[in-house]
């Protein structure tokens, strides 16, 4: 199996702690880079991507990220496969729970990779979300406020997904 990226924030514990039981299932498949020292070859370097972030605000992406946007608008990814994780609360903003899955899908997708992972809504309560892509979450939506006792087996079903998907299975 050839090495997959694994890139979040170092910095924020809650992404991290979720990071942490992906790479767990992935095991030394998977190499650790840290958002806020990302560059495009840490994107173009890898034929299997697995990013994550939470949403901030009122659906906003994280600084680490947004400051990144423009870079990673200029990259070449067609071939590349991309798996996304985020975290959300349902219930402060459920008008806009777990977005930032979805600027990052819509930027990943504009740079011409394909997006797997795709997960199901069900057992979520929430108004609205960018994240959703033809009735589908389009990565895996964790919601450690409100469903922490969900999170351990959502992330397994779902690595154990993304793997099938990159073909590492």
């Amino acid at each position: 199996m050839k090495k997959i990226a694994l890139i979040y924030a170092a910095k924020a514990d809650k992404t991290g702690s979720v990071a942490e039981k992906i790479q767990k299932e992935f095991g030394d498949a998977v190499e650790v880079v840290s958002v806020e020292d990302a560059w495009n070859n840490d994107f173009e370097g890898y034929d299997k991507i697995i990013v994550g972030a939470s949403t901030w605000f009122d659906g906003e992406l994280p600084t680490y990220w947004d400051e990144l946007l423009p870079e990673l608008r200029t990259l070449n990814l067609k071939g590349k496969k991309v798996a996304i994780f985020g975290l959300g609360d349902q219930v402060k903003y459920p008008d806009n729970f777990a977005d930032g899955i979805g600027l990052l899908a819509d930027v990943f997708e504009g740079d011409g990779a394909t997006l797997v992972g795709y997960t199901s809504p069900e057992g979520y309560k929430f108004d609205k979300s960018h994240a959703l892509r033809g009735g589908k979450w389009c990565g895996l939506v964790i919601d450690v406020e409100n469903q922490p006792e969900l999170t351990d087996k959502r992330v397994k079903e779902w690595c154990k997904q993304v793997k099938k998907e990159f073909g590492d299975a």
